[in-house]
Protein backbone atom coordinates (compact mmCIF):
# COMPACT_ATOMS: atom_id res chain seq x y z
CA UNK A 1 0.00 0.00 0.00
CA UNK A 2 1.60 3.35 -1.36
CA UNK A 3 1.69 6.67 1.75
CA UNK A 4 2.42 9.55 0.99
CA UNK A 5 2.85 12.76 2.87
CA UNK A 6 1.32 15.78 1.96
CA UNK A 7 4.37 16.88 -0.17
CA UNK A 8 4.25 13.74 -2.19
CA UNK A 9 0.86 13.84 -2.83
CA UNK A 10 1.34 17.43 -3.82
CA UNK A 11 3.73 16.77 -6.34
CA UNK A 12 2.17 13.84 -7.81
CA UNK A 13 -0.75 15.45 -8.43
CA UNK A 14 0.74 18.94 -9.54
CA UNK A 15 -0.87 21.23 -6.83
CA UNK A 16 0.59 22.98 -3.81
CA UNK A 17 0.19 21.83 -0.19
CA UNK A 18 -2.33 25.07 0.54
CA UNK A 19 -4.54 23.22 -2.38
CA UNK A 20 -4.45 19.62 -1.20
CA UNK A 21 -4.96 21.09 2.52
CA UNK A 22 -8.22 23.62 0.80
CA UNK A 23 -9.11 20.53 -1.40
CA UNK A 24 -9.67 18.57 2.22
CA UNK A 25 -11.34 21.29 3.79
CA UNK A 26 -13.84 21.26 0.99
CA UNK A 27 -14.83 18.02 1.15
CA UNK A 28 -13.17 17.10 -2.48
CA UNK A 29 -10.90 15.02 -0.91
CA UNK A 30 -11.13 12.99 2.01
CA UNK A 31 -8.98 13.80 5.30
CA UNK A 32 -5.69 12.06 5.69
CA UNK A 33 -5.09 8.73 7.16
CA UNK A 34 -3.61 9.56 10.60
CA UNK A 35 -2.85 12.93 12.59
CA UNK A 36 -0.80 15.44 12.91
CA UNK A 37 3.24 14.36 12.01
CA UNK A 38 1.58 10.98 11.06
CA UNK A 39 -0.94 12.38 8.18
CA UNK A 40 -0.32 10.46 5.71
CA UNK A 41 -2.19 9.83 2.16
CA UNK A 42 -3.02 6.99 -0.17
CA UNK A 43 -3.87 6.14 -3.50
CA UNK A 44 -7.39 6.90 -3.29
CA UNK A 45 -6.04 10.42 -2.40
CA UNK A 46 -4.23 10.80 -5.17
CA UNK A 47 -7.00 9.62 -7.47
CA UNK A 48 -9.82 12.08 -6.30
CA UNK A 49 -6.92 14.74 -6.66
CA UNK A 50 -6.44 13.77 -10.29
CA UNK A 51 -10.31 13.38 -10.56
CA UNK A 52 -10.78 16.84 -9.09
CA UNK A 53 -7.90 18.27 -11.37
CA UNK A 54 -9.17 16.60 -14.57
CA UNK A 55 -12.77 17.79 -13.59
CA UNK A 56 -11.00 21.21 -13.72
CA UNK A 57 -9.42 21.04 -16.43
CA UNK A 58 -12.97 20.26 -18.22
CA UNK A 59 -14.26 23.36 -17.00
CA UNK A 60 -15.97 22.87 -14.25
CA UNK A 61 -15.97 25.07 -11.31
CA UNK A 62 -15.16 23.72 -7.73
CA UNK A 63 -18.76 23.70 -6.63
CA UNK A 64 -19.71 21.87 -9.62
CA UNK A 65 -17.28 19.35 -9.07
CA UNK A 66 -18.55 18.55 -5.42
CA UNK A 67 -21.63 17.99 -6.55
CA UNK A 68 -20.13 15.51 -9.05
CA UNK A 69 -18.72 13.47 -6.58
CA UNK A 70 -21.24 13.81 -4.85
CA UNK A 71 -23.79 12.17 -6.71
CA UNK A 72 -22.03 9.42 -7.83
CA UNK A 73 -22.12 9.49 -11.56
CA UNK A 74 -19.05 8.62 -13.61
CA UNK A 75 -16.45 11.07 -14.32
CA UNK A 76 -17.29 11.52 -18.45
CA UNK A 77 -21.06 12.14 -17.62
CA UNK A 78 -20.63 15.40 -14.94
CA UNK A 79 -18.04 16.77 -17.48
CA UNK A 80 -21.14 16.21 -20.31
CA UNK A 81 -23.65 17.70 -18.34
CA UNK A 82 -21.62 20.86 -17.37
CA UNK A 83 -22.35 24.00 -19.56
CA UNK A 84 -18.79 25.06 -18.80
CA UNK A 85 -17.09 21.48 -20.02
CA UNK A 86 -14.50 23.26 -22.04
CA UNK A 87 -10.77 22.05 -23.27
CA UNK A 88 -9.03 24.04 -20.92
CA UNK A 89 -5.42 24.16 -19.03
CA UNK A 90 -3.17 25.92 -17.19
CA UNK A 91 0.00 26.73 -18.72
CA UNK A 92 3.30 28.40 -17.60
CA UNK A 93 5.01 30.92 -20.30
CA UNK A 94 8.65 31.22 -20.08
CA UNK A 95 10.47 33.45 -22.22
CA UNK A 96 14.29 32.73 -23.11
CA UNK A 97 15.04 35.32 -25.22
CA UNK A 98 12.93 38.09 -26.56
CA UNK A 99 10.73 35.87 -29.61
CA UNK A 100 11.57 32.88 -27.78
CA UNK A 101 9.59 31.16 -25.32
CA UNK A 102 9.12 27.91 -23.79
CA UNK A 103 5.46 26.94 -22.70
CA UNK A 104 4.57 24.27 -19.97
CA UNK A 105 1.78 22.91 -19.39
CA UNK A 106 1.02 22.46 -15.62
CA UNK A 107 1.96 19.26 -15.16
CA UNK A 108 5.32 20.09 -15.78
CA UNK A 109 7.63 21.44 -13.11
CA UNK A 110 9.32 24.74 -14.20
CA UNK A 111 13.32 24.09 -13.56
CA UNK A 112 14.96 26.30 -10.67
CA UNK A 113 16.02 29.26 -11.42
CA UNK A 114 19.90 27.84 -12.03
CA UNK A 115 18.62 25.27 -14.31
CA UNK A 116 16.62 28.01 -16.57
CA UNK A 117 19.83 30.27 -16.35
CA UNK A 118 21.84 27.14 -17.73
CA UNK A 119 18.99 26.92 -20.39
CA UNK A 120 19.43 30.35 -21.63
CA UNK A 121 23.19 30.27 -22.27
CA UNK A 122 22.66 27.13 -23.80
CA UNK A 123 19.99 29.37 -25.94
CA UNK A 124 21.79 31.97 -26.37
CA UNK A 125 24.59 29.84 -27.95
CA UNK A 126 22.71 27.65 -30.45
CA UNK A 127 19.80 30.01 -31.50
CA UNK A 128 20.41 33.18 -33.50
CA UNK A 129 18.60 35.63 -34.64
CA UNK A 130 17.85 35.50 -38.80
CA UNK A 131 19.32 39.18 -38.65
CA UNK A 132 22.19 38.72 -36.77
CA UNK A 133 23.70 35.95 -39.13
CA UNK A 134 21.59 35.56 -42.34
CA UNK A 135 24.15 32.73 -43.64
CA UNK A 136 22.52 30.12 -41.05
Amino acid sequence: MNEYTIGELAELGGVSRRTVRYYVQEGLLPPPAGLGRGAHYRREHLEALLRVKSMQEQGLLLEEIRQALSSGKPLAAAVVESPLALSRSRWTRIEILPGLEIHAESRYQVPAAAKLEELLEWCRTHFRSKREDPND
